[in-house]
C-alpha cells in the first residue's frame, strides 16, 4: 500500500511539472502580447490553447515507440506531454513570436521544425518548436519541456478539419479526398498570402495619413494604452531638452 502510494505521488509530481511549464510559458506569452499592443497598438496574437497528454497517452507512445516505461525514459523520448498552441493573423507574426520566444534569457530552445517553409507532403503548415521551461519545486529546479505550434487562422482551420477527417475514417482516407485536402492547404496558403498584403497596404495607407493629419495641425499625436493624446507643437523637443538636462 506504502509503494503504491509512493507511486503515485510521483505520477502527481510528474504531471504538475509539465502543468507548471505550461503556466509559466502561458504567463510570458500574455506579458509579451500586452507589451506589443501597447507598443505598436496591434496584437499579433489571436489566442492560445494549451493541453496536457493524459498518462494513458504518454504509457501508450511511450509503448509504441518501444522505450523503458521509466519517468526518465519519457522526459528523453517524448518532447509533447505539455502543447501550447499560438494562433496569429499572419505569417509575419509567426516568425516574430517565435523570435519573442528566442530572446528570453531563461528558456531554451531544444528543436525547431518550420512547416512553413517546408510543409508536410499532405500541405500542412505551422511553426513547431520545442522550448525547455525551468520550473521550481519546492525541493528543486526541473527544465521541462514543452512543445510550441504557432500558425495562422487559416493554418489552424486547415488542420483542424483535417484531423477531424483523418479520425472518421480511422486514417484510411480515400486518395481523391487526400488531393483535395492538399489543393485546400495551397489555398489556405494564398489566402494568408493575399490578407498579409492587405494588412501592409492599409497600414502603409493609415500612416501615410496620419503622417498628413500631423504636418496639417501642427501638433504631435501619441497613443498609450489605446487612448490618443494630442501634444502641441514644440512640446517634445522640450521634453526632450529636459531630459537631456535633467542631471546637470
Amino acid at each position: 500500500m506504502e509503494q503504491f502510494k509512493r507511486f503515485k505521488d510521483e505520477i502527481t509530481r510528474f504531471m504538475m511539472m509539465y502543468k507548471f511549464a505550461l503556466d509559466s510559458l502561458e504567463t510570458k506569452i500574455e506579458i509579451l502580447k500586452e507589451e506589443f499592443q501597447f507598443l505598436h497598438d496591434y496584437n499579433p496574437i489571436e489566442h492560445t490553447k494549451s493541453r496536457l497528454k493524459t498518462p494513458e497517452s504518454i504509457l501508450t507512445k511511450i509503448h509504441r515507440k518501444g522505450c523503458d516505461i521509466s519517468f526518465s525514459s519519457i522526459r528523453t523520448h517524448i518532447k509533447d506531454i505539455a502543447g501550447l498552441r499560438i494562433t496569429c493573423s499572419f505569417v509575419t507574426d509567426i516568425y516574430r513570436i517565435s523570435e519573442m520566444l528566442r530572446s528570453q534569457s531563461d528558456l531554451t530552445i531544444v528543436e525547431v521544425k518550420d512547416y512553413i517553409e517546408n510543409p508536410k507532403p499532405n500541405g500542412y503548415q505551422s511553426l513547431h518548436m520545442i522550448v525547455e521551461v525551468p520550473v521550481y519545486m519546492s525541493d528543486r529546479q526541473e527544465q521541462v519541456c514543452v512543445e510550441v505550434q504557432i500558425r495562422t487562422i487559416a493554418m489552424d482551420f486547415w488542420a483542424s478539419l483535417e484531423h477531424k477527417i483523418f479520425y472518421k475514417y480511422n486514417a484510411s482516407v480515400p486518395p481523391r479526398l487526400l488531393q483535395e485536402l492538399k489543393g485546400a492547404a495551397d489555398s489556405a496558403a494564398a489566402l494568408d498570402k493575399q490578407m498579409e498584403r492587405l494588412h501592409n497596404e492599409i497600414a502603409e495607407i493609415k500612416e501615410t495619413r496620419d503622417g498628413e493629419e500631423r504636418a496639417n495641425d501642427g501638433s504631435k499625436r501619441i497613443v498609450i494604452r489605446n487612448q490618443e493624446f494630442q501634444l502641441p507643437a514644440g512640446l517634445l523637443e522640450m521634453i526632450n531638452i529636459d531630459i537631456g538636462q535633467g542631471n546637470d
